[in-house]
């Protein structure tokens, strides 16, 4: 009996130091996720590098692990897609840090998430003007045509559900946001929309309707927890057992794709568990460069 109990114990404590490591796993270590989209609208192609959910974690003083995993992918534009930093923290340096680092390496986009909506609501700070001084472009339910490797690109970003106008007659969708998208997609030129919330482009009909080409997100931070088989095990505006949490989602016709990522931090009091933060990179390639006729 008293063996029993003796490795009755040893398990309990080497399941726990398991658990622990993995916590740790998922808290410090980074990988990289990559993804190729295809398209008739670039005659070259360009790699994105999409960074999002932060959360004031840091990977090295001053991000420096981070910055170099970035830099070692060869982007032709960094693109950030919110919650950086957390909304009831005053702490704002370690994401303008980062966004400093980063802009040695690639031009920074930065869009918000729902955590600077609430940090400048909270503490009535601008966060535009502190990311811009470290280097990055803000949009803020704005856009730029920029060109890159000889070719134009739209590439715009917005916080919102982004419902379109046939949403209006149940009040869930905004003029504001339909405004903005329908001057956003008004052009013949590759767009990218950087988007925190996710939902109505994976859970409505927002790919099919918006004529945009890829859109960026985060916010659901991989589920949170993630376990063997099943995946994420719960993500804000879809509840538990999500299903969609991470990955490429693509239109019924296969044209348009919204790229989920699963994040870098955690943002509230459950840790990361089977969830390694994810620094995402996507290339853009034209389809003849894919053998595509």
């Amino acid at each position: 009996m008293k063996r029993f109990k003796r490795c009755a114990a040893m398990a309990c404590l080497l399941l726990i130091a398991l658990l622990l490591l993995e916590v740790w796993r998922c808290k410090y270590l980074l990988t990289v996720t990559q993804y190729a989209l295809t398209t008739d609208k670039l005659t070259a192609p360009i790699r994105l590098v999409h960074l999002t959910d932060l959360h004031n974690s840091e990977f090295g003083k001053n991000n420096e692990r981070l910055v170099r995993m970035v830099s070692r992918q060869h982007p032709d534009l960094i693109l950030m897609t919110g919650d950086m930093l957390n909304g009831r923290e005053e702490e704002t340096e370690v994401a303008v840090n980062l966004v400093r680092g980063l802009t040695e390496t690639a031009p920074v986009y930065f869009s918000y998430g729902n955590h600077e909506v609430t940090h400048q609501n909270t503490f009535r700070r601008d966060l535009t003007v502190l990311f811009e001084e470290a280097g990055a472009v803000v949009l803020n339910r704005t856009y730029e045509d920029v060109t890159v490797n000889g070719q134009t690109i739209r590439l715009g970003g917005i916080y919102g559900y982004c419902l379109p106008e046939k949403y209006y007659a149940t009040g869930e969708a905004r003029y504001w946001e339909c405004e903005f998208l329908k001057e956003f997609q008004n052009t013949e030129d590759y767009t990218l929309l950087l988007a925190h919330l996710p939902t109505c482009w994976i859970r409505n009909d927002n790919l099919d309707i918006w004529e945009i080409d890829c859109v960026l997100s985060g916010h659901e931070h991989g589920g949170q927890i993630r376990l063997p088989l099943i995946g994420g095990l719960y993500a804000p505006d879809q509840g538990f057992f999500p299903g969609r949490s991470s990955g490429v989602y693509l239109s019924e016709d296969g044209k348009k794709a919204m790229v989920l990522s699963r994040g870098l931090g955690s943002g509230n009091a459950v840790p990361r568990f089977g969830n390694v933060p994810e620094v995402i990179v996507v290339d853009i390639v034209p389809q003849r460069a894919m053998g595509e006729e």
